[in-house]
């Protein structure tokens, strides 16, 4: 594909389909399309299929998508996936950092619970956030024009996502800066309010953040943002 097709796509709206030979927009799309962004017949859009597939497409006077050019792939802006795990924050702060690491380009997405975590959900609160989660990154991709969805996992302990793994950092204050390790993590845990238990941290690179204290949904962006750039 080339570069001035990627040009285009970051000037151009964006939708994701169920099928890209014959895609058509859900009743949210549609009236995002129409009603936010104010397209009208006649406008050129690509419809992607989230896992990096993409085509132009242009909206019909009855709000359809016409096929205009053939499918095209965008390969992942790097080699190296991205995580980003976080402790749940209360209200809709999770939800903030699920939009911004979206756009700032994080790969995966996972809720965790730690020791000191306040806010817990059970099994079916649990499948509904997931859920939600899903939809937020949808939408935060489409506004970034980002043509691979993040994966967004369910919530899990801590330790059963970093068990095993090199690859891992923990956000704590007095940790060497992130923008300064010579290898980088590629997943990053950001902790509750309350910070981290000492016995989850044994054994685990601690990685220090811009700023002072941050908030989770704070450090969580900032981290995100700081990762990306490493990797990018």
């Amino acid at each position: 594909m080339s570069s001035g097709s990627l040009s285009e796509l970051r000037n151009n709206p964006l939708v994701f389909v169920e099928d890209l030979e014959q895609p058509w927009l859900s009743d949210g799309d549609a009236r995002h399309v129409t009603k936010s962004l104010r397209l009208r017949s006649g406008a050129r859009l690509a419809a992607g299929d989230g896992d990096g597939r993409w085509r132009w497409v242009r909206l019909t006077d009855g709000g359809e998508l016409e096929v205009e050019d053939q499918v095209v792939r965008s390969d992942p802006s790097r080699n190296q996936v991205l995580t980003v795990a976080f402790a749940p924050v209360k209200g809709d702060r999770s939800d903030l950092i699920v939009q911004k690491v979206t756009e700032l380009g994080i790969d995966q997405i996972v809720p965790v619970h730690t020791a000191r975590s306040v806010v817990r959900w059970d099994a079916e609160r649990a499948a509904k956030q997931v859920e939600r989660h899903r939809r937020i990154a949808r939408e935060a991709a489409m506004q970034s024009r980002r043509t691979h969805l993040p994966d967004i996992s369910t919530m899990m302990p801590l330790m059963e996502l970093v068990g095993g793994r090199n690859d891992v950092a923990f956000a704590e204050p007095g940790g060497r800066p992130l923008s300064a390790t010579d290898r980088p993590p590629s997943c990053l845990v950001i902790g509750p309010e309350g910070g981290f238990d000492p016995g989850e941290l044994e054994g685990h690179e601690t990685v220090g953040l811009p700023g002072r204290i941050l908030r989770t949904e704070t450090a969580a962006i900032v981290g995100a943002a700081v990762l990306a750039a490493r990797f990018d």
